[in-house]
């Protein structure tokens, strides 16, 4: 499911990465429009190759995770979590432990991503430049060599900076929304837990697009010379550029997407734990 969410979500992936860190571009139609222009469907769904790849470790390290960091901080099983409910301060923290440690996780894999999605050459053609990276295992390979070890880890500051609050804030916001729309002692039902994953979904993402748009920007960094000092020296600079409003970059697309997206991933996670339960 979380593979289906994300083939479903990608398109409107790249367009939020084109957004956040290229000025060309009007809106989100003006992207989508060029897009499809100059680099026809496929374009949307460059760089998928290796979300997809990950999605699956990722997911199972986040919510693995927080799952057993609550079985920690509360001493309860998920299966008397329902009788006992974890104090909100429990699931933030949790929320929080997980978040951090899927950063750690994600970073190559979304930095590969965000530099093949920022690729503007067509599809090969022939005649054509071949584009700087030809896939994700050539930009992998490429960036080892011409930036180092610490090259595939870049923006990976304020990738964790993105993701430590933000998943307290997606696991507090789907649990309160769960526990406000079920009887006591009961488990949520499917459309419940689809609203309240959607929401989360939206939430998180609202809290984290300005750190999203840092972090898009210094995965970019360093690829024809380093513009940037570090994640703060990139904050300052990018607001004296565009002014306030580019840390909302891509707000409004990140949103569309993250509702079916989590709706969808928090159904599973249900029924897996259920499952297992």
């Amino acid at each position: 499911t979380g593979a289906l969410g994300l083939v479903l979500g990608h398109p409107f992936d790249t367009v939020k990465v084109r957004l956040q860190t290229q000025t060309t571009y009007r809106g989100i139609v003006d992207c989508m429009v060029k897009i499809y222009r100059h680099e026809s469907l496929l374009g949307f769904f460059k760089g998928m190759s290796f979300p997809i790849a990950s999605i699956a470790v990722v997911n199972s390290v986040l919510f693995g995770v927080y799952s057993n960091t609550l079985l920690v901080l509360t001493a309860t099983s998920h299966q008397e979590r329902r009788a006992q409910p974890p104090s909100y301060t429990h699931i933030f923290l949790a929320g929080c432990t997980g978040g951090f440690l899927q950063a750690y996780c994600l970073a190559p894999f979304d930095l590969i991503k965000v530099r093949l999605q920022n690729q503007t050459e067509p599809m090969a053609q022939p005649g054509s430049p071949p584009p700087h990276y030809r896939g994700p295992v050539h930009c992998a390979a490429s960036i080892f060599r011409e930036e180092g070890y610490r090259g595939l880890f870049r923006g990976a500051w304020a990738l964790m900076l993105r993701d430590t609050p933000t998943m307290g804030i997606y696991f507090i916001t789907y649990e309160g929304l769960c526990r406000q729309y079920t009887p006591e002692g009961q488990n949520p039902s499917s459309a419940t837990v689809l609203v309240a994953g959607g929401f989360a979904g939206i939430a998180s993402w609202v809290a984290a697009t300005p750190l999203d748009v840092i972090k898009s920007r210094m995965q970019m960094d360093g690829l024809r010379r380093r513009v940037y000092q570090g994640v703060l020296d990139c904050m300052v600079s990018s607001v004296r550029q565009e002014g306030l409003g580019v840390f909302f970059r891509g707000v409004t697309i990140n949103s569309a997407r993250a509702f079916p997206v989590n709706a969808v991933t928090f159904l599973s996670y249900e029924y897996l734990l259920r499952w297992w339960g």
